[in-house]
C-alpha cells in the first residue's frame, strides 16, 4: 500500500523555532557547526549537539558527512526531538549534480522514519553560501517530497525570507 505523501506547509520565519519532531540542518561535510542555518541550530540547541556530532566524527564519519547524506543527533535546546544533518552540494555554474541535492530530501525523510518523526522542517537547503539558485533549488526540494516514499505526515519548509517563500509557494 503506497502512503499518502505529506502535508507540505511553507513557514517564513527562523527554523530553530519550529515545534516539530525533527528540524534538518543544511550542515557542513564537518558536522562541527557553521554559518547560515548550520550555525544558528547548534548556537539554539547548544553543546549536546556539538558533542553528539563531535562523537560521530570520532566513529563513522571520520573524513565528514559525504554530500547528499544525512544522519541524526539530538536536537538539545531546540523545541525538536532530533536534528536530521545533511550536507548540500555546493552549486557550480558547470557540473552541479541535481542528484545530490535531491539526495539531501530523500536522505533526510529516511533517516526521519528511523526516528519515528511525524513532522520536520526543512531549510532551502544549499541556497546560502552554496550558492544553489533559488527556483531550482525549490523544484528540486518539493518534488524530491512529493515523490518520497515516507511516514513522515508533515514537512515544514521554513523560508529565511520573502524571496525564499515565493519560490517555494510557486512549486507548492
Amino acid at each position: 500500500m503506497t502512503q499518502e505523501p505529506p502535508v507540505i506547509v511553507l513557514v517564513r520565519g527562523d527554523i530553530t523555532r519550529q515545534h516539530v519532531d525533527a528540524i534538518v540542518n543544511a550542515a557542513n561535510s564537518s558536522l562541527l557547526g557553521g554559518g547560515g542555518v548550520d550555525g544558528a541550530i547548534h548556537r539554539r540547541g547548544g553543546p549536546e549537539i556539538l558533542a553528539e556530532c563531535r562523537a560521530l566524527r570520532a566513529s563513522h564519519y571520520g573524513k565528514g558527512l559525504p554530500t547528499g547524506q544525512a544522519v541524526a543527533t539530538t536536537a538539545g535546546r531546540l523545541d525538536a526531538r532530533h536534528v536530521i544533518h545533511t550536507v548540500g552540494p555546493v552549486w557550480q555554474a558547470t557540473g552541479s549534480d541535481p542528484s545530490l541535492l535531491a539526495s539531501c530530501y530523500r536522505e533526510s525523510l529516511r533517516v526521519a522514519d528511523e526516528l519515528g518523526a511525524r513532522t520536520v522542517a526543512f531549510p532551502a537547503i544549499s541556497t546560502g553560501v552554496y550558492a544553489w539558485p533559488m527556483e531550482d533549488a525549490a523544484r528540486i526540494a518539493v518534488e524530491t517530497v512529493r515523490g518520497t516514499e515516507t511516514a513522515v505526515e508533515e514537512v515544514r519548509f521554513v523560508l529565511f525570507d520573502d524571496q525564499a517563500y515565493a519560490a517555494f509557494a510557486a512549486h507548492t
